[in-house]
């Protein structure tokens, strides 16, 4: 994980009809550190972007995404987890070693296990809905509940917050 690497946006079948996007590649990254499941939710009546890390179930939340927004997905995906990262305390550093070079390759999502986790903290993001600020795209507050609360992922053993196993997944580049 040298940040060279390519990164794969799996996006869910939804977000691929949102898009209007007919076919797309299943991955080939092996190492889900560079995979991320992107999938498009309804808060508040307004089309926003869930984003989960394959790997440690890192989640945040861009709220009310307009047309030129979805248009320009890698662009704004790339600047939502750089304000997620800031907002939850990780330095600027930790964003290339999550993103590879960005040259993303949209693919489907990355299997069952990984999708049954987005839905979990879709879940995790309904239920805390009242932390949500309609003023703004980033949800910083709503990213801290659904990323503190213990959850499973594919890259840790038993139940975890997914800041804790960012944090220890990021180690060697902090």
């Amino acid at each position: 994980m040298n940040g060279t690497e390519p990164i794969e946006l799996g996006l869910t079948i939804p977000l691929q009809r949102h898009l209007g996007i007919k076919a797309l590649p299943y991955g080939e990254e092996p190492d889900r550190h560079f995979c991320w499941d992107l999938h498009v939710i309804s808060l508040r009546g307004r089309s926003s972007l869930l984003a989960v890390h394959c790997y440690s179930r890192y989640t945040f939340v861009l709220y009310d995404l307009g047309p030129s927004a979805w248009a320009r997905l890698p662009d704004v995906f790339r600047a939502g987890l750089e304000d997620s990262l800031s907002a939850a305390g990780f330095p600027s550093k930790a964003v290339n070693p999550l993103c590879g070079n960005l040259q993303p390759l949209f693919t489907k999502t990355h299997g069952r296990r990984e999708v049954a986790f987005l839905n979990r903290a879709w879940d995790d993001v309904m239920a805390a809905e009242l932390a949500l600020d309609e003023s703004a795209q980033n949800q910083p507050l709503l990213d801290q509940i659904v990323n503190a609360k213990p959850s499973r992922c594919v890259g840790f053993e038993g139940l975890g917050a997914a800041v804790e196993r960012l944090t220890a997944t990021l180690q060697p580049f902090l």
